[in-house]
């Protein structure tokens, strides 16, 4: 087994975005879009949000043998853009994906459960290639992706990818480097110090006020 320090520092994120069954039996797919393009994600890692741009996934989606995974998990594998049993490409929307799932008991059941609606989302793991960083008028610190470096599986899922735990430590990294860059720290739970000038003045103020009440008695004596 290969020590966890050697493996990709991998992303994982969901879309609130229609996920279908669609077909004849036999010929029953599912249909989807794993990623939106220029749309905020919600707050990460409490930290920041993301946008990828349109474009980010052309390069990966030409060297990468992406598996389509029920909740992220190997053993459930549902297709394989190798063996175009998955289809992938970006449209005006995002990622779109077409999964010909395959004629077992689990994916009967799970194209039952998309159907219901029971799941009704997708997340992708994939690294970064390029990505910029800003802080927008609200001060929050904005993620933008250009290009992903390598799309590992898309995955129909129960419950969406906690931000907390599938952050790699890759993305945090890269967040603190932006955060240390700026003149003023950005971000929750940052405590910015007052300049010298703004402590001097504070420190010269209380003086004043220690001296008026030291003095006022004396006047009132009179």
């Amino acid at each position: 087994m290969p020590d966890k320090m050697t493996l990709p520092q991998i992303d994982r994120r969901s879309y609130p975005i229609e996920l279908r069954a669609a077909g004849e039996d036999g010929q029953r797919r599912i249909q989807g879009h794993a990623a939106v393009f220029n749309s905020r994600s919600e707050m990460i890692w409490n930290y920041f949000q993301e946008i990828i741009l349109p474009g980010a996934f052309a390069e990966a989606l030409g060297r990468s043998d992406v598996r389509a995974l029920f909740n992220h998990d190997p053993n459930h594998v549902l297709g394989r853009t190798k063996n175009n049993t998955l289809e992938l490409a970006e449209d005006e929307t995002g990622l779109a994906v077409d999964i010909l799932p395959p004629d077992n008991q689990f994916a009967r059941d799970l194209l039952v459960s998309i159907g219901r609606g029971d799941i009704d989302q997708m997340s992708f793991a994939f690294t970064v290639a390029e990505d910029r960083w800003y802080t927008d008028e609200n001060e929050i610190p904005v993620r933008e992706i250009s290009k992903i470096d390598k799309l590992y599986d898309v995955s129909p899922v129960t419950y969406p990818a906690y931000h907390e735990t599938d952050v790699s430590v890759k993305s945090r990294t890269s967040y603190e480097e932006f955060r240390a860059s700026q003149p003023q720290a950005v971000g929750p739970d940052v405590v910015t110090e007052p300049s010298s000038t703004e402590a001097e003045a504070e420190a010269r103020k209380r003086q004043l006020e220690l001296r008026e009440r030291s003095i006022l008695p004396m006047r009132c004596k009179e």
